[in-house]
């Protein structure tokens, strides 16, 4: 899978585990809803890594919690 479709799917997951809605995470991070959006839909080809940190926070998760997942896994993933 490419690393954007892995980011995309790691959100999701990370958003469904904390009963999290995309506007409730754009309230508690500050990451404009329409980013959200694009990276959810895959929408960029690579995210910033301050865009992830950012969503992270809003979480209340590391940014190491947010990459700790198969889904980042070298063999997973597209080169």
């Amino acid at each position: 899978m490419k690393l954007n479709e892995a980011v995309s799917k790691r959100l999701l997951e990370l958003l469904d585990e904390r009963k999290m809605t995309q506007y409730q995470l754009y309230m508690k991070s500050g990451v404009p809803k329409s980013t959200i959006g694009n990276v959810i839909n895959c929408s960029y080809d690579s995210v910033k890594l301050r865009i992830i940190h950012e969503m992270c926070q809003g979480m209340g998760i590391g940014i190491d919690t947010f990459f700790a997942s198969p889904l980042f896994q070298e063999d997973n993933l597209e080169p």
